[in-house]
């Protein structure tokens, strides 16, 4: 598909847990193997949103990095995600996720940017203090443009400068400037790849000029996934539009018409235990179950999909 090694379908992973929200490590590890074994997945990133990284303890966070280190890092990248609110934290965490054998970081904002925004050289400098303080490779996390942490295209050219930067990870949710993000970032940072994280429009945001894809819907429909974005990065327009065909059923279940959300992944981790193919439903607080009338529309809307529960 893609010969850059960071670029091609990197699955944003799950993480199950058993009744007693503890980590079911066993589950997890039969996801990782089935996830690498999908031909064409580049790398597994896990400790994201889709993995509830709100919900883990940092101890918990590298274990879940440990288990996909041992059981598939010989295979495909691992990529652990570093949520921190200041730069000495996040070296802290992109050094224990280096440790416990991850491949590189996925570096979210602080958060507290959401609320009170940042300087440019705030957030340029939040990298360069990581790449300088863990020597390790990064994809940067780009947010949606209506939150304060969204980066500016200026920004991510100087992020993408940074010799530790691997990929930028492009979640802008705003089709009117993503062309032209893409365009100049190809220009001023070539070797860069960009991998489009718009789970909820993907072909679209692919077709605009991504390199490849970091989604939670790889870490769903992982063939699926793989065999849209081999289509339409190989300029395969009709074949893109055939494997949609199968992808759009998928979409409304998850995200019904919004963007990647708790809710979303909560609907992704029951689709998957109503297939045999996640071990449970069970999220971490604050999250709480989903309600029954909403397991038995995924449930319907699964098999009038043509994807019947196990």
């Amino acid at each position: 598909m893609c010969e850059h090694p960071w670029s091609g379908v990197f699955a944003a992973t799950l993480c199950p847990f058993k009744e007693d929200y503890s980590i079911d490590e066993g589950g997890l590890r039969a996801y990782a193997r089935y996830l690498a074994s999908v031909d064409d997945i580049k790398g597994l990133v896990c400790n994201g949103h889709t993995g509830e990284v709100m919900g883990l303890r940092t101890a918990e966070r590298l274990r879940v990095t440990r288990i996909f280190a041992d059981e598939v890092g010989e295979k495909v990248k691992v990529v652990s995600g570093v949520c921190a609110e200041g730069s000495f934290e996040a070296i802290d965490h992109a050094l224990a996720a280096k440790e416990a054998g991850a491949d590189a970081i996925l570096l979210m904002p602080p958060h507290h940017w959401l609320r009170f925004g940042r300087s440019s050289q705030a957030a340029v400098g939040f990298f360069e203090d990581v790449a300088e303080g863990a020597e390790v490779s990064i994809i940067v996390h780009q947010y949606p443009a209506w939150t304060k942490a969204c980066y500016s295209l200026g920004e991510m050219i100087a992020m993408a400068r940074i010799p530790q930067v691997a990929a930028i990870k492009m979640g802008t949710r705003d089709m009117s400037r993503l062309e032209h993000d893409y365009r100049v970032l190809k220009q001023e940072a070539p070797d860069v790849p960009i991998l489009t994280c718009h789970d909820e429009y993907l072909l679209a945001s692919l077709l605009a000029g991504a390199d490849g894809a970091l989604v939670g819907f790889a870490g769903f429909v992982p063939d699926l996934i793989v065999e849209l974005v081999r289509a339409a990065l190989s300029g395969d327009l009709a074949g893109a539009r055939r494997v949609q065909e199968s992808v759009y059923p998928l979409a409304r279940l998850v995200y019904r018409f919004g963007e990647p959300s708790g809710d979303a992944h909560q609907r992704m981790k029951a689709a998957m235990t109503l297939q045999g193919r996640f071990p449970s439903m069970v999220v971490r607080p604050p999250l709480r179950p989903l309600p029954d009338e909403d397991i038995q529309r995924i449930e319907a809307e699964l098999a009038a999909a043509g994807h019947k529960a196990g």
